[in-house]
């Protein structure tokens, strides 16, 4: 049973950190018990304290399955099978009840405690059919939401139809209301699922998706105007058609990714990366040591020859300078001659029929490899320098203000000259997308990088197309109006992409990179301006900025020492870490708004940051009371009074934040106590990391808390196995709040 963690006997996959953190406390308490059968010999106070944990467990699945029946009665697809998964996991948790019973062993013959509670196969038997059952039931509730997803998008693709065929503005705007409540609502919904998701993968192609859509709904709202406005210009069509159909993609993906399925039934082919293909090279070349005989050398060469292959996008590049495209050719031919050499000792170490690698070989082997890592090494610079060089080339964006002034002044000469230019700008940053692909270090910053080729690819026409018709129509503000929109989604990428290099950067350096949350999409609670008047956004002026730097700078510095600290722990997919990295990576995108960089553009964005991470250090705190559920008193005491102050600082926050505000003073003055309380709640939280892995480390806990449970169920274990654990305290622990939540959270969406 231990082994089983969260993966359940029947076959059922897990997507969702919700569904798994569900799962945990009860597959801790499930194992407490069976485990207590290994001694049939127990005190009246530790068969006590069992059979309160049994009746514990069976009463929370029962008001867990009441949940579930409901979510039955209300979804007549999911009938038949979620009754089924209810009863089950009904029947498994009386039946835990009684096998826990002790009641009718009061007499005070030791040889009846002696011979209670040894029906371990029946445990592990009843244990199973629990975990499996309520695994079900969480997975079809999942469902529900996946069905919510599903029935959003299919109301955002029907009002999509009827925009893209109005043919008044008063219809427009009528429609395009209902449009804007109808992406608040699939926002939401997606959003949600994006940050349960477990595929980091998904998580990056949902990030994408819905990146697109937000930019895109303000495209599609000034592209139709500028086509209502000016029904017989073909450039102004072409330009809202590339909107539309860029949106149905788009909502195409969102699908794609909670169904797990492709809208034409092909599986999605991503092209491999340079950095992938070294690395599995690598591990050929290693496994030689232990295995001889079970590889054939045409193998190796020809995963050499594919990654020699793709170095041509590097050395093909009209980009990359002399001396690198000279260095990637000699490291490509060394390369070769490494491997040759390497094949030339492994026949050799055949023919003698040597059981391990000759010394020949050990050193054909690491020579091989270190050829492999500088080659690597030479490409990801060649990538790095070229991106660093084309974002301060275009950081002034010369071209997309000669491209306006050509626009306005009705000047079609002028204006061929910049779509010439803006077209080259586009295929060297889609160019230098793509190779910083091949280097880029994780799958999802591949499909981040992907994601910029592709916008790049888009955007660039679609810009043309705005300017055309401002060109035709140099009068008329909503065409300018339109055109700038396009290009504000230029500058957005490009800034983007200034991101992207920092993260990839921070793989190279060993960091695990800064992770972004998603800011602008609407939240829940949030109005959405349902008219067509654009509220025009404050950022700070230059001197404001300038008397916000320092805060700024103090706030960066504890996002390092946060960083810092998280990059000691071992356990890195731990729940506590996982939320305190988020938070520092919210911070940080707060500091670069003290600088004028990043997502955050205005104060909105800020504020609205600002509530988004105040959010998360309540959820942290809620992680960190269930973690001090597990420790003994005096290590409790300790982080208990650590943790005091922290709830009131993110409340405060959120205060702050969402309290409105009017005059330029006043904005800069909420501005300057954002970062400030955002401040004190990183200097908090340091303490706090500080603290909790020391704790770890005391208990023998890291790698298991809110991870994977083996050493925090065995601490749990030998407490109980001495009568302490259960005794006097709650015995409601196997977590039936938190399976009642993550029920409750289903069931308010499916009323919504």
């Amino acid at each position: 049973m231990a082994s089983s963690h969260c993966n359940t006997d029947s076959g059922l996959e897990i997507k969702t950190r919700s569904v798994e953190q569900t799962l945990i406390p009860l597959v801790t308490q499930i194992t407490t018990l069976i485990n207590h059968k290994e001694k049939p010999k127990k005190s009246e106070k530790t068969l006590r304290a069992i059979q309160r944990v049994g009746q514990a467990v069976s009463l929370a699945v029962g008001r867990f399955v009441t949940v579930g029946e409901a979510i039955a009665s209300e979804n007549e697809e999911l009938k038949e099978e979620m009754y089924f998964a209810c009863q089950e996991a009904r029947r498994a948790g009386e039946s835990i009840a009684q096998l826990t019973d002790v009641g009718s062993f009061d007499q005070p013959e030791s040889d009846a405690r002696a011979t209670v509670y040894t029906d371990k196969t029946g445990m592990i038997k009843a244990a199973r059919l629990l975990l499996s059952s309520v695994t079900k039931v969480l997975v079809l509730a999942d469902r529900v939401v996946i069905k919510q997803i599903i029935n959003s998008r299919s109301k955002v693709l029907a009002t999509l139809e009827h925009l893209e065929k109005v043919s008044s503005f008063q219809e427009f705007v009528q429609i395009f209301s209902q449009f804007g409540n109808e992406m608040v609502e699939f926002a939401h919904l997606t959003g949600d699922r994006q940050n349960d998701l477990k595929d980091e993968k998904k998580k990056a192609r949902m990030a994408a998706a819905r990146a697109i859509l937000e930019k895109c709904t303000m495209m599609l709202l000034t592209a139709s105007k500028t086509c209502l406005r000016h029904p017989d210009c073909e450039s102004a069509r072409i330009n809202k058609g590339g909107v539309f159909h860029r949106m149905r993609l788009a909502l195409d993906q969102v699908i794609e990714i909670v169904t797990d399925s492709r809208q034409n039934g092909e599986n999605e082919i991503h092209p491999t990366s340079i950095y992938a293909d070294i690395k599995e090279f690598k591990m050929k070349v290693e496994g030689l040591r232990d295995n001889l005989h079970g590889m054939c050398k045409e193998n190796l060469t020809t995963m050499l020859e594919l990654i020699l292959e793709h170095t041509e996008d590097f050395t093909d590049s009209a980009y990359t300078s002399h001396e690198y495209r000279e260095r990637i050719l000699e490291l490509s031919r060394q390369a070769r001659l490494e491997l040759e050499q390497l094949v030339t000792v492994w026949k050799q170490a055949q023919c003698l029929k040597a059981k391990e690698a000759t010394e020949d070989m050990e050193l054909a082997i690491i020579k091989t490899r270190q050829c492999m890592s500088e080659l690597r090494r030479e490409l990801q610079n060649t990538a790095v320098e070229s991106a660093g060089d084309l974002l301060k080339c275009y950081a002034e964006h010369v071209v997309l203000k000669a491209l306006k002034v050509s626009g306005v002044e009705g000047n079609l000469e002028a204006l061929a000259e910049c779509t010439c230019k803006l077209s080259e700008q586009k295929e060297q940053l889609a160019e230098t997308s793509r190779l910083l692909r091949h280097v880029s270090g994780t799958e999802p910053l591949e499909i981040t990088c992907l994601h910029a080729e592709e916008t790049f690819q888009v955007i660039g026409p679609q810009i043309i197309s705005a300017a055309q018709t401002l060109a035709l129509h140099p009068s008329s503000k909503i065409a300018k109006e339109n055109l700038d929109v396009f290009c504000e989604a230029w500058e957005s990428q490009l800034n983007d992409m200034s991101i992207l290099l920092k993260e990839i950067n921070d793989v190279f350096e060993g960091r695990r990179g800064e992770k972004r949350a998603y800011l602008s999409l609407p939240r829940p609670g949030q109005k959405h301006t349902t008219n067509l008047k654009i509220v025009k956004a404050v950022k700070l002026d230059a001197e404001e900025q300038a008397k916000i730097a320092k805060l700024g700078l103090e706030l960066r510095l504890h996002t390092s020492d946060v960083d810092a600290e998280t990059e000691r722990w071992e356990d890195q997919e731990n729940e506590i870490l996982r939320q305190a990295q988020s938070m520092s990576s919210m911070a940080y995108s707060m500091y670069l708004f003290t600088r004028g960089e990043g997502l955050l553009k205005t104060t909105q964005d800020l504020f609205h940051q600002a509530e988004i991470f105040a959010e998360e250090g309540l959820r942290i705190h809620t992680t960190l009371h269930a973690f001090s559920n597990q420790l003994e008193e005096d290590e409790k005491a300790a982080l208990l009074m650590e943790t005091e102050r922290f709830p009131a600082l993110c409340q405060q926050l959120q205060m702050t934040s969402r309290t409105p505000v009017h005059g330029k003073a006043a904005t800069f003055t909420k501005v300057d106590t954002s970062i400030q309380e955002t401040k004190n709640v990183m200097t908090v939280l340091m303490k706090i990391l500080s603290l909790c892995y020391k704790l770890l480390k005391m208990c023998k806990v890291d790698r298991t808390f809110m991870g994977s449970p083996h050493s925090w169920r065995g601490n749990q274990l030998q407490t109980v196995a001495n009568g302490e654990s259960l005794e006097g305290k709650n015995t409601d622990t196997f977590g039936v709040k938190s399976l009642e939540r993550h029920m409750a959270n289903l069931t308010f969406l499916e009323s919504k």
